[in-house]
């Protein structure tokens, strides 16, 4: 298969190496800025997934440099924030037979993407698996809570596709499965990420040390409340028919695998680097609001982070 990792952060390293080392053909899609310290070494990977090492079959910093390969298939690794520019640029060298795989965190990337190009090329994923970058190029995977789940949410793509996707996937040491519920379990992993990551980037506590404190487990208790009530009002429907039904099965089965993992939010504040809390916590004000809803306790998060943003910059 004829692969493009868009976007050469932790997770999109972790694909590139794991791809490449599973006999695909591998490109990967940068900014300028990193392709000097990339192009030149072999990519690597180190931590949950084993240690690898692979040298990709090419890197690109322009669409128009894309025209002409055919793609099988193209990851989207990159954050929340910059989805809208990403998919304007893959439009531009997208081919009809080509999937595009929406492997971000939060909510609006898929919408973002089936806005621009058919829903018929557009696969959603959720992934919870978590990586760090160690340096430009090198990536552990620091923790593993489930299977990369992936699916079409409005089924305009065969399950024998996504299958084979997902086969390509376990034959890399990716653990991945198909579901028709992708979206409603996307939603559950932001309600995870929603009530942990920004409480843990601004305390700089593991998600541990985050459930196991009252105080923190108190106000993750409040953000989930909220989410479930303004899901509840766009008729979002989850596995789980109350909020006190999904918190046990947050502390009880979701925490204890993931227990000693910092947020990738945290690493971001601590980098001076843009977070995706608009994809996160301010995603659910903003869908909250259009329903007259108000979600004051991931208000105060948002703002706290988009604070300690600037304080950063």
């Amino acid at each position: 298969m004829k692969i493009l990792v868009f976007g050469l952060g932790a997770l999109g390293t972790v694909f590139a190496v794991a791809l490449k080392n599973a006999g695909h053909q591998v490109y990967a899609f940068v900014k300028d800025k990193h392709l000097s310290s990339l192009k030149e070494k072999n990519l690597k990977m180190t931590g949950l997934f084993g240690d690898k090492q692979a040298k990709i079959d090419g890197y690109f910093t322009k669409p128009e440099e894309l025209k002409f390969l055919d793609l099988d298939l193209i990851i989207l690794t990159v954050k929340a924030f910059d989805t809208e520019k990403a998919i304007s640029q893959i439009k531009k060298f997208i081919q009809p037979k080509t999937f595009l795989l929406i492997a971000q965190n939060g909510y609006g990337n898929y919408e973002k993407a089936v806005q621009v190009l058919p829903k018929n090329q557009v696969i959603l994923s959720r992934i919870i698996f978590g990586a760090r970058i160690i340096e430009p190029g090198l990536a552990e995977v620091t923790v593993f809570g489930d299977d990369v789940v992936i699916g079409q949410p409005e089924n305009t793509i065969s399950k024998k596709i996504l299958e084979n996707i997902a086969e390509i996937f376990n034959q890399a040491g990716i653990p991945t499965k198909v579901s028709d519920e992708v979206y409603t379990i996307l939603w559950e992993k932001i309600i995870y990420n929603s009530a942990l990551n920004p409480l843990g980037a601004l305390l700089g506590r593991t998600y541990g040390e985050l459930a196991e404190n009252y105080e923190t487990r108190f106000l993750m208790d409040k953000i989930i409340d909220e989410i479930f009530e303004t899901l509840n009002a766009h008729e979002i429907k989850l596995r789980w028919e109350t909020s006190e039904d999904y918190k046990k099965h947050f502390y009880q089965n979701l925490i204890p695998p993931t227990a000693g993992h910092y947020p990738s939010m945290y690493y971001d504040l601590k980098n001076g680097k843009p977070t995706e809390i608009d994809a996160l916590n301010g995603a659910i004000v903003d869908l909250a609001e259009q329903k007259g809803l108000k979600t004051p306790v991931n208000k105060f998060v948002t703002l706290m982070i988009k604070q300690m943003e600037k304080s950063f910059r």
